[in-house]
C-alpha cells in the first residue's frame, strides 16, 4: 500500500463528529498508547457485555488462506455506541516472518461510511488483556491476591497491568523458559507497577500458593504449561494461549478440576481450541459448567460463581472486543487533537 506522506495531525471537531462523515481519520499505534488505560477498557467492555448477546452482533472469524499467505477477519456490530466494524490481518507469502500487520475499519451506523482506520497491533494486545481483567473482577475473590504468571512477553506483561486495575497484587511470581527475560519481566513489574515481583525457575513453583493463574504462553511442541493438580484452592485461572485447535497451553486436568469456565465466546473455546479438544477426547464433561462472559457481567451465573471453588477464564478473543475499545480510542484521540485526518473520500453506492 502506498503511503501519504506528511499528513498533518489537525484537532477534530468531536461535539458532532460530524467530520467523521467526510473525512476518515486514523489513529496510530503511538496514539493508542498515549490515550489508553486500563480501566476506560474495562469499563467499556464491561457495559457491552453486561447486555443480553444479540445473534449476528460478532460473528466468527473467518481466514483466507494459499500456502503460507493468509488473511483474518473479525467483524462485530456492538449493540451500543457509534461504531461498527472490522479488524484484519494478514501474511502475505513469506509467512509471519515477514511481519503481520493488523487494522481496525470503523463504519459510522448513523452515516454508513467509513469514519476512522486504527493501528490494530496494540489495541489486541490491550483488549485482550482488559477482557481477562474484566473477567476475574467478576471471578476473582475481592481480596489482595498473589499472581503466578506463565509466560513474560507481551500479552503477559499487559495482563499482569490489566489486573493490577481490578485487584490488589501482594506478588507477582513468574516463569518462562529463559532466564533472562523471566528476571527483567519480574524487575520491570516491580519498577512500573511497585508490587514485589519474582522469577523462578518451573511452573509449579510459580504457581504454587497462587490465588490468581495466568497462563499466557504456549509451550514448544504445543505441550501443557500448566496442569490441575499444581492448583491451590479458591485459585483463579485466566488461560489465553490456546484459541485454535492446533495449539495447546493448558492440561486437560486443569480443565477437569475447574468447577467453573467462562468463555468470552463459548462456542469457539469449547469446540476449537487444542486444550478443548484434548479435555473431550479424554472424556472430561465441562459443557455444563461452562458459561459466556456476557453469563458472567450481566449475573446470570452469579450463583454458579458463588459455589465454585476453582474457576478459569479461558480466552480466544474477538471481533466485538476489538470494535468496542477501538470506538473508545478513537473518541478519546479526537478529544486530543490527536487523530490525523485522511485526505481521502470513499465513493457511496445506493
Amino acid at each position: 500500500m502506498k503511503r501519504i506522506p506528511c499528513i498533518a495531525t489537525v484537532p477534530i471537531d468531536t461535539k458532532s463528529m460530524t467530520t467523521l462523515s467526510n473525512s476518515p481519520v486514523f489513529v496510530s499505534g503511538e496514539v493508542v498508547r498515549q490515550v489508553f488505560t486500563w480501566s476506560e477498557a474495562i469499563e467499556s467492555l464491561r457495559a457491552t457485555y453486561r447486555l443480553p448477546p444479540q445473534a449476528g452482533t460478532s460473528p466468527p472469524r473467518t481466514v483466507a488462506t494459499v500456502g503460507k499467505a493468509w488473511l483474518r477477519t473479525l467483524p462485530a456490530f456492538p449493540p451500543t455506541g457509534r461504531y461498527f466494524g472490522a479488524k484484519l490481518m494478514g501474511a502475505g507469502v513469506q509467512g509471519v516472518s515477514a511481519g503481520v500487520e493488523y487494522v481496525i475499519v470503523l463504519f459510522d451506523r448513523e452515516t454508513s461510511r467509513i469514519a476512522a482506520f486504527l493501528d490494530a497491533n496494540a489495541i489486541t494486545a490491550f483488549r485482550t488483556a482488559a477482557t481477562s481483567a474484566l473477567a476475574l473482577d467478576g471471578l476473582a475473590r475481592a481480596t489482595p491476591a498473589r499472581l503466578a504468571v506463565l509466560g513474560s512477553g507481551l500479552e503477559a506483561s499487559n495482563h499482569v497491568r490489566a489486573f493490577a486495575a481490578v485487584r490488589k497484587l501482594t506478588e507477582v511470581v513468574v516463569h518462562s523458559p529463559t532466564p533472562e527475560r523471566r528476571t527483567a519481566f519480574a524487575e520491570a513489574l516491580t519498577r512500573d507497577l511497585g508490587v514485589p515481583a519474582r522469577a523462578v525457575a518451573s511452573g509449579e513453583a510459580a504457581v504454587d500458593g497462587a490465588d490468581i493463574v495466568l497462563a499466557a504462553a504456549r509451550s514448544q511442541g504445543e505441550k501443557p504449561i500448566l496442569f490441575g493438580n499444581w492448583l491451590q484452592r479458591h485459585a483463579t485461572v485466566v488461560s489465553i494461549g490456546s484459541t485454535i485447535p492446533q495449539q495447546r497451553e493448558i492440561d486437560a486436568s486443569v480443565v477437569e478440576r475447574s468447577d467453573l469456565i467462562i468463555c468470552d465466546s463459548l462456542e469457539e473455546v469449547l469446540t476449537e481450541t487444542g486444550d478443548m479438544i484434548a479435555a473431550e477426547a479424554a472424556g472430561i464433561k465441562f459443557h455444563a459448567k461452562s458459561f459466556s462472559l456476557n453469563d458472567l457481567v450481566s449475573g446470570s451465573c452469579e450463583d454458579r460463581v458463588r459455589a465454585a471453588d476453582i474457576r478459569m477464564f479461558k480466552s480466544v478473543g474477538g471481533g466485538l472486543q476489538d470494535i468496542v475499545v477501538a470506538e473508545l480510542l478513537v473518541r478519546k484521540a479526537l478529544e486530543a487533537g490527536l487523530a490525523t485526518s485522511l485526505p481521502i473520500q470513499f465513493e457511496s453506492k445506493r
